[in-house]
């Protein structure tokens, strides 16, 4: 008997891995995450990602990942976005990310009292050589802090 639930939970364990290891997308280089603490988002709050470049012939899409809640008080959002390649050239570029239309309903996903939104920044973008890539994305907006957002992150993709 005991032999059997060992033989079952091994079964069940391949399986269950198998199954998640067949889910990822084989495009994603990186899709990560940061949580803000207490949906305070302070100007000191700068979030780096480091993004590793293996084909420097492939283009790229890169989307900023953003969670608020529905008590978030603008339509839009401004963050300044800084790439610094491996040989240690730095760019900034300030975005403006729209949250809302024109009649105040959310464009992102909702769920419950939160908002979820893949916004790309960059597309078919090609990085001028291989090697590992920091971005570091920080809000830009007036208010210190911005209230209501909870999450944010940095999504890169090969194009398919």
């Amino acid at each position: 008997m005991k032999r059997a639930l060992n033989f079952f939970y091994l079964v069940t364990v391949a399986i269950t891995v198998l199954f998640f290891a067949g889910c990822t997308d084989k495009n994603v280089v990186i899709d990560q995450n940061t949580e803000i603490a207490n949906h305070n988002w302070a100007y000191i709050d700068k979030f780096k990602y480091p993004v590793k470049i293996d084909d420097e012939k492939v283009p790229y899409n890169l989307y900023m990942n953003l969670r608020v809640t529905s008590d978030y008080r603008y339509a839009n959002m401004f963050v300044l976005i800084s790439q610094t390649g491996p040989d240690k050239k730095k760019t900034i570029k300030r975005y403006e990310l729209k949250l809302a239309g024109k009649d105040g309903e959310w464009l992102g996903n909702g769920s419950g009292n939160f908002y979820t939104y893949q916004l790309p920044f960059l597309t078919n973008y090609k990085f001028p050589v291989k090697g590992v890539y920091t971005f570091q994305i920080e809000q830009n907006m007036r208010d210190n802090p911005l209230r209501e957002v909870s999450n944010m992150g940095l999504r890169v993709e090969k194009t398919p």
